[in-house]
């Protein structure tokens, strides 16, 4: 992945983070691991069960022979594809040389099986195995991934989607072909996987860019179609940390679902900014025959020249061949429906819009023993404050942090409680305002990805201004500086997770929980 090189100062030579480096597989030869395959399609029915191993794989990239993890040798995990209201069963085993689980990401799923150490069930360790049982209540883009150093074990090749399909036919619109890609990064160095932190999260101050852009485990995506061609592209970002601004060569772009299904209504955009655990499903007419670049273009910022500059890195290319498309979706793509179930579902809470704010979060930071020269240069770097942080503005100064000298801040200003010591408790059927504040003053502000699991939520404002085309959520970006409004539906019984999903961020702190308990009858 080109770019500009950033100088490394004298004063930073030979500085080491505070944490031992690990990879995985320590000893083992990779030739006597089995080499990693793509990952498959799994078509389930209700009640069917499926079988997933978290095992060490041998994959080569880019000449490079790496040990990394794959859900039963796969890269991605296999894609689940499954109707609305369906429950499957999934029988786990770890065979991998850390404690893990699966979390079933944007699902709400029965408590018991939310996949959270501590808060929801022990890990799973080594050698042995967990039962999931998965109800699928939503139809929209979903994926799985580990909760235990999760910085690790998603970034070494653990995670994959689960396609939750609606009943009715005409739900989508009709299209000649639809793609799922997976998003990621993969930080190497000449001898491989760049090191992780043994005991910790190192990189936790602006998490852990990748410098190889991946699609779906590959470094080079491609797709061939004929011309006329729509396509439905299903987007899901895995990297620890990056923010994309996704775009398909100029090919007319329309925006159609995310997290939890469909808008209220579809519109036209030129590019997607996706920012990590968030999806996206986007229509693409491809009207001429050429080749399309499906590209990252971002506006990097250089802290040591003191400027921005654009960046447009190629994830893959969609060869147009000129040929004409077996099915002529055209006039359907131009059209830009709104659907009146949607409306009509979120009008039962519009009432709620204008309602006052219930509870705050305030998202902040909090640094400790760095050495001196970081403080320093931290100081040249909150000179420049992007809302959003596409590229790793300071990469030394990354690489010395980690959660021992780094905590990443959840903050209640209601009650002055941090991270875990916050604890918010609603009943099924509450419905709340949250306010969520990227202070932008603290020592380095950069956007969040906030998830909560288990519940869905509307983003109803940013800074003020009324989002006037919903879609149901699980996962927001806050950028720096901003104030976004969501309302908060309390459906699904349980204790709660909710974090920031830069994953070194959540590792260093950036986490709390919430009770969800069933209503008292009057």
């Amino acid at each position: 992945m080109p770019g500009r090189s950033m100088p490394v100062l004298p004063s930073l030579m030979g500085l080491t983070p505070p944490d031992a480096a690990w990879l995985p597989g320590e000893g083992i030869d990779p030739a006597s691991l089995p080499e990693a395959v793509p990952g498959e399609v799994v078509e389930m029915a209700d009640g069917d069960t499926l079988r997933i191993t978290a095992m060490r794989v041998r994959r080569t990239i880019r000449g490079q022979t790496l040990i990394m993890y794959g859900f039963n040798g796969q890269y991605p995990g296999p894609l689940i594809k499954v109707d609305r209201d369906a429950t499957i069963y999934v029988h786990f085993s770890n065979e991998i040389d850390l404690p893990s689980t699966i979390h079933w990401h944007g699902v709400r799923v029965d408590n018991r099986f939310d996949g959270v150490p501590a808060v929801t069930q022990e890990p799973v360790e080594p050698g042995e195995s967990f039962l999931y049982e998965v109800h699928l209540p939503d139809a929209g883009i979903y994926w799985y991934h580990p909760h235990v150093r999760t910085e690790i074990q998603q970034d070494l090749g653990l995670y994959g989607n689960i396609m939750v399909r609606h009943p009715a036919a005409d739900y989508f619109n009709p299209v000649n072909r639809e793609q799922v890609l997976i998003l990621d990064d993969l930080l190497l160095d000449e001898r491989g996987i760049f090191p992780y932190g043994a005991e910790g999260a190192t990189q936790a101050l602006m998490g852990r860019f990748g410098n190889l852009l991946l699609v779906n485990g590959e470094p080079e995506y491609r797709l061939q179609v004929s011309r006329g061609e729509v396509v439905r592209f299903f987007l899901t970002n895995v990297s620890n940390t990056r923010t994309f601004n996704l775009s398909f060569g100029g090919a007319p772009m329309k925006l159609v679902g995310a997290d939890i299904g469909r808008f209220e209504r579809e519109e036209m955009v030129e590019s997607v900014p996706i920012g990590p655990a968030q999806r996206y499903i986007v229509e693409v007419y491809f009207r001429e025959p050429g080749e399309y670049r499906f590209a990252n273009r971002i506006q990097a910022i250089d802290v040591f020249r003191g400027e921005f500059y654009p960046r447009n890195d190629t994830l893959g290319i969609v060869s147009v061949v000129d040929e004409p498309a077996s099915e002529d979706h055209s006039a359907v793509f131009e059209r830009l429906r709104e659907h009146p179930t949607v409306v009509s579902e979120i009008d039962a809470y519009r009432k709620q819009f204008e309602r006052p704010v219930d509870h705050e979060i305030v998202m902040s930071v909090r640094v400790g023993e760095l050495p001196g020269i970081i403080l320093n240069l931290m100081a040249i770097d909150t000179l420049y404050k992007p809302p959003v942080e596409f590229n790793d503005v300071m990469p030394m100064m990354n690489f010395l942090s980690s959660e021992k000298n780094v905590t990443w801040i959840l903050r209640d200003p209601a009650t002055g409680r941090e991270n875990m010591d916050i604890h918010w408790r609603f009943e099924v059927g509450d419905v709340a305002k949250i306010r969520i504040f990227n202070d932008p003053r603290s020592f380095h502000p950069m956007q969040h990805p906030m998830h909560f699991h288990g519940q869905r939520f509307l983003v109803l404002a940013r800074d003020g201004v009324p989002n006037d085309n919903l879609v149901w959520k699980d996962t927001v970006l806050v950028p720096v500086g901003s104030r976004v409004d969501i309302l908060f539906e309390a459906s699904n019984p349980g204790e709660w997770l909710a974090h920031c999903h830069i994953l070194e961020h959540v590792e260093a702190g950036m986490k709390m929980v919430l009770s969800v308990i069933p209503a008292i009858d009057p």
